[in-house]
C-alpha cells in the first residue's frame, strides 16, 4: 500500500531548477535514505511533501489519515516554554480530542434522544482514542521518554530557548517519539547529537515498524537503518535498493554503462557525419547521405550529467606560534553554575585534540573559555605568543542577506572579485550559488561559505566546533583530508568518531571531569 505518492514534481529557485519531472513512492515499512549532494534538494523535497513549500508543478498524495513526524533541521522551538510544555505539545491532537468530548458532555443536557444517542456513540470513539493512546498516562511517558534520552537531568521545566543545539535536537527527537507517528521524515537527525544517543536512535529506527525517510550524510549510520535509498542528483530522484554500500556499487556500474553508450554513439555520430559531408553532393550517393542525415536528426542524443564540483580545502598557514598553545590552571568553566570541577590542561605546538562527551556538558564553553570569549568561573588560563587562530562555531546569527561574494569580500578587501569567485568554486560552490543570497542556500552550502572565509585566512590554530554539521560526504572526505595536512595546531569539537579519529592526536572527553550527572 502507498502512503505518499509524489508525481512529475517540478520545482526552483529563480533560475535554478532542483527538480524536473521526478516521481516516488513510499510504501508501508519502506526505511528509505534520502541522499545526494548539498544543494540537490532534500530538504526541500522534505519542505514539499510537508506541504510546507508548494511545488511549481506535480502531485503530492498521502493516504488519508496518516499522521507524521517531521525532524527538520530548521526546527525551532518556542521561547518561554519548557522542556516538558514542549514535551506535552506531542499529544496536543489528544487534547484537542478531549475538548471536543467534554463540550459533547455539555451538549447532552439540551440534546434530543436521537442526537444524544449520535452523541454518546461519538463519546465513546474519542474515549476509546484516548484510552488506546494512552492519554490518561502523559505525565509519566513524558517522565519516562526525557529520562532515555538524558532530558531529565537538564530539568523538565528549564526553557528550551536556554538549550544548546544538540539538547534542542534531543527535545523534538523525544516529542517524535511520544506522538507515535505513522511515519517519520528525520531531516539530518544526528547534527548535534552526541555519540550515546546517535547510538539510541540507531536502535529505535531499526525496531521502528513503520515507514521514514531520513536525511543523513553519517553514512555508518544510514547503512544501518535503511533498506531502500532515493539518489537525489542532477534534477533527478532515483531509487535503489539496499544501502548506501550497494547504491555506490549500482550507481558507478550505471555511469560507467552510460558513458560507453555515450563514446559509442559520439563515435556513430562522427562516422554518419562525415559520411554525409563525403557524399551529398555526388549524385549516386545523395539518397545514402540524406538516409543518414534523417538518422542523425532522428537520435536521442544521450547526456552524460555534468560533474559537479568537489570541495578542495587547502588552509593558508600564518608563521609558526610559541611552543604553549593554551596552559589552564585550577580552570572551572560554566555561565551560573559550574560545568565541570577544577582542571587543568596544556596544550602544545602541533597537536590535534578532539573534544568529545555529551551535549550539554560544556565542549563549546570551553573552546570558548579557552580563547577568552567566556570569563572563567575560577582558575586561569595562559595563551601561547604569536597565536593565529581561525574559528568556525557552531551555530552563527545574522548575515543570511549577503550574498556569498559579499560574505567573504568583507574579509578580505584585498582580493579581486575573480579571487572570491574562485576561492568559494573551490569550496565546492557553483556560479549560482556563488551569487545568490546565503539565505537561500542549504546548510551544508552555507557550511562551505563559512569554511571558505576560514581557509583564506592565515591561522596557526583552527578551533573547530562540529565543522562536520550538513556537509556530505565529499566535503567531509576533503575536510578530513585538509586537517590531516595542515600544519598548525587543532582543537576540534565532533560527536563523529569515523571524523575525529583519523585526524586527532590526543582526545579530550569533557565526561571525565564534568559536574553533571549523565
Amino acid at each position: 500500500m502507498s502512503i505518499l505518492t509524489v508525481k512529475n514534481l517540478t520545482h526552483g529557485f529563480g533560475d535554478r531548477a532542483i527538480f524536473n519531472d521526478v516521481s516516488f513512492r513510499l510504501l508501508k515499512g519502506e526505511h528509505v535514505g534520502l541522499i545526494g549532494a548539498n544543494g540537490e534538494g532534500k530538504s526541500t523535497f522534505m519542505n514539499i511533501i510537508t506541504g510546507s513549500l508548494e511545488p511549481d508543478a506535480g502531485k503530492v498524495e498521502w493516504a488519508k489519515k496518516v499522521r507524521i513526524g517531521y525532524l527538520d533541521q530548521h526546527s525551532v522551538l518556542q521561547k518561554g516554554m519548557s522542556i516538558r510544555d514542549a514535551l506535552r505539545g506531542a499529544f496536543r491532537y489528544l487534547m484537542d480530542l478531549e475538548t471536543e468530548m467534554n463540550e459533547m458532555y455539555d451538549k447532552m443536557g439540551t440534546a434530543t434522544p436521537e442526537e444524544l444517542e449520535q452523541l454518546l456513540e461519538e463519546v465513546g470513539t474519542i474515549q476509546d482514542i484516548l484510552t488506546t493512546n494512552d492519554f490518561y498516562l502523559i505525565d509519566a511517558k513524558v517522565e519516562e521518554i526525557a529520562r532515555g534520552l538524558g532530558l531529565g537531568d537538564i530539568g523538565l521545566d528549564r526553557d528550551v530557548h536556554d538549550l544548546s543545539g544538540g539538547q534542542r535536537t534531543k527535545v523534538l527527537l523525544a516529542k517524535l517519539l511520544l506522538e507515535k507517528p505513522e511515519i517519520l521524515l528525520l531531516d539530518e537527525p544526528t547534527n548535534y547529537l552526541d555519540e550515546q544517543h546517535i547510538e539510541w536512535l540507531k536502535r529505535y529506527l531499526q525496531e521502528y515498524e513503520n515507514a521514514f525517510i531520513l536525511v543523513s550524510h553519517d553514512i555508518p549510520f544510514l547503512n544501518s537503518v535503511i533498506n531502500l535509498i532515493y539518489h537525489m542528483g542532477n534534477q533527478e530522484l532515483n531509487r535503489y535498493v539496499g544501502d548506501y554500500d550497494n547504491f555506490m556499487m549500482q550507481h558507478e556500474a550505471k555511469k560507467q554503462q552510460l558513458e560507453s553508450a555515450f563514446k559509442r554513439q559520439q563515435q556513430e555520430i562522427d562516422d554518419l557525419k562525415d559520411f554525409v559531408a563525403r557524399n551529398k553532393a555526388r549524385v549516386s550517393t545523395r539518397n545514402m547521405a540524406m538516409s543518414r542525415q534523417k538518422k542523425l536528426d532522428n537520435m536521442d542524443i544521450i547526456e552524460l550529467a555534468k560533474e559537479k564540483p568537489k570541495p578542495e580545502f587547502k588552509f593558508k598557514e600564518a608563521r609558526t606560534s610559541s611552543r604553549l598553545i593554551f596552559e589552564a590552571k585550577e580552570l572551572v568553566i560554566g555561565y551560573e553554575e559550574p560545568l565541570c570541577r577544577s582542571i587543568d590542561l596544556l596544550m602544545e605546538r602541533g597537536q590535534k585534540i578532539a573534544i568529545v562527551g555529551a551535549n550539554g556538558i560544556g565542549k563549546t564553553t570551553l573552546l570558548r573559555s579557552l580563547l577568552g570569549e567566556v570569563p572563567a568561573l575560577s582558575g586561569s588560563v595562559k595563551q601561547g605568543e604569536n597565536m593565529f587562530i581561525g574559528y568556525f562555531e557552531q551555530e552563527i546569527k545574522g548575515g543570511v542577506d549577503e550574498t556569498c561574494i559579499e560574505a567573504v569580500w568583507k574579509n578580505f578587501p584585498s582580493m579581486s572579485q575573480f579571487e572570491v569567485r574562485a576561492a568559494l568554486a573551490k569550496c565546492g560552490l557553483t556560479t549560482k550559488h556563488i551569487e545568490s543570497k546565503i539565505s537561500v542556500l542549504s546548510g551544508g552550502e552555507k557550511a562551505k561559505v563559512r569554511l571558505c572565509n576560514l581557509i583564506n585566512k592565515e591561522t596557526n590554530l583552527l578551533v573547530l566546533d562540529e565543522p562536520t554539521n550538513h556537509l556530505d560526504v565529499d566535503a567531509k572526505d576533503e575536510l578530513k583530508r585538509a586537517l590531516q595536512a595542515y600544519k598548525g595546531s587543532i582543537l576540534l569539537i565532533s560527536h563523529e568518531p569515523e571524523f575525529y579519529r583519523e585526524v586527532a592526536t590526543e582526545v579530550w572527553n569533557c565526561e571525565s571531569w564534568t559536574t553533571k550527572v549523565f
